[in-house]
């Protein structure tokens, strides 16, 4: 059985943990920063991070794109990939090292996702998208065909991007916008049609 540690405690720890065990995985430790923290969903809290247990892959378990890709260069162990059962993935698709497929998320064919990205529940994927590393796209979101989503970026829950839209890196698309043009790097993306409030 394929054995796995999470790095971070907090709610999305606890749905991560749900998918690795819904696909017969084996958690058996997770590193914490917090000193008090000893036990989590019956999992040993191992403390600080540290190199041990190198037969085991990680999951970076935070929601938080900017400290999930800091932490992301300060880990020592291989990554793995967490898929929940109730997931769809084309088998043309590609999934990056420390991604999280959460539940009833659909990816379609020739999809790519990047590295320690988080597909969240019931997000979309379409065909021949390209989900670059660290991306968060939130519950129920939609990423339409031939669209690109830029390093980091956070599209929020039952947002809509449009096909063949390219949205820059480190946005932020607010819950519930469609966007329907490309959007440049470091942009907070809000409304119906979404409007660029920032860059």
């Amino acid at each position: 059985m394929e054995q796995f540690l999470l790095y971070g405690s907090g709610g999305h720890a606890k749905v991560v943990l749900e998918c690795l065990l819904s696909d017969d995985k084996q958690v058996i430790g997770l590193f914490d920063d917090n000193p008090t923290l000893k036990e989590f969903k019956g999992i040993e809290v191992l403390g600080n991070y540290s190199s041990i247990l190198q037969n085991a892959k990680t999951i970076i378990t935070i929601g938080n794109n900017k400290i999930r890709k800091a932490i992301s260069e300060t880990i020592k162990h291989e990554f793995g990939i967490a898929k929940h059962v109730s997931s769809i993935i084309s088998n043309d698709s590609k999934i990056g090292i420390g991604s999280m497929i959460l539940h009833r998320s659909i990816i379609q064919s020739d999809a790519i996702i990047g590295k320690h990205v988080i597909v969240n529940t019931n997000a979309i994927v379409e065909h021949d998208c390209i989900i670059d590393d660290f991306v968060h796209l939130a519950p129920g979101s939609v990423v339409c065909g031939n669209s690109q989503i830029g390093e980091g970026t956070l599209v929020g829950a039952n947002a809509v991007v449009a096909p063949n839209v390219k949205v820059g890196k480190w946005c932020q698309i607010s819950a519930g916008s469609s966007v329907l043009e490309d959007i440049p790097d470091f942009s907070l993306v809000k409304g119906v049609p979404g409007k660029i409030i920032t860059e």
